[in-house]
């Protein structure tokens, strides 16, 4: 249901050139009376629910869509734990965003001369999404993980990586023209015990 109602101020919207897009702009306060129901939401390194929860997994899809795009990422607010592990997952830990209203939001700027278009929708079971360009762009985007690790600091497991985002010239026999450290996370393991986690390594 929150799902649903958010995507009705998202899905679609354009980006024009210098224009920048904001999460929270578009989709408001989330409240009952917009037809907002309880949720799950991550807060201070556990799980709550409240109205409007779960709106982290569109911020996600936004963000990952974005990063295959030259949009520069003017906001963006990483979990500072990971708590679920990683059974299938289908992209690389540490690409997701928090979204929180109205403080913390996610906010992607177009310095390009190009007008790009955010087109997401809820199947039966997933959601799902796309991000066009209005002109066949020069170079395609690829994002790469580095240098992942968990760690340990005194009695607390976290997990560490780097996200890096790659420009590819389509022309040029697929040469690499540029790469851009984009996220650097770090983030306290929550979903098993120091032991345990141990044992699995």
């Amino acid at each position: 249901m929150n799902l649903k109602i958010a995507l009705e101020h998202i899905d679609g919207i354009v980006i024009n050139p210098g224009e920048t897009f904001s999460f929270w702009k578009l989709v408001g306060k989330t409240t009952k009376a917009k037809g907002y129901i309880e949720g799950l939401m991550l807060s201070h390194g556990e799980i709550r629910t409240g109205t409007g929860g779960g709106l982290c997994q569109l911020a996600n899809m936004l963000f990952w869509l974005a990063l295959h795009t030259p949009l520069e990422i003017k906001e963006r607010h990483h979990h500072s734990f990971d708590i679920f592990p990683d059974d299938r997952r289908v992209v690389p830990f540490g690409t997701g965003t928090s979204v929180f209203y109205n403080y913390v939001d996610l906010q992607f700027y177009n310095p390009t001369n190009f007008t790009f278009q955010f087109n997401i929708f809820l199947s039966d079971e997933y959601l799902e999404g796309t991000i066009n360009c209005n002109a066949d762009l020069e170079f395609i985007y690829k994002v790469e993980e580095r240098n992942h690790q968990f760690y340990q600091n005194e009695d607390r497991w976290y997990r560490g990586n780097e996200i890096w985002r790659m420009e590819i010239s389509k022309h040029d026999n697929e040469n690499l023209v540029n790469e851009e450290l984009i996220i650097k996370n770090n983030s306290e393991v929550k979903y098993m015990k120091s032991n345990e986690f141990t044992e699995s390594l």
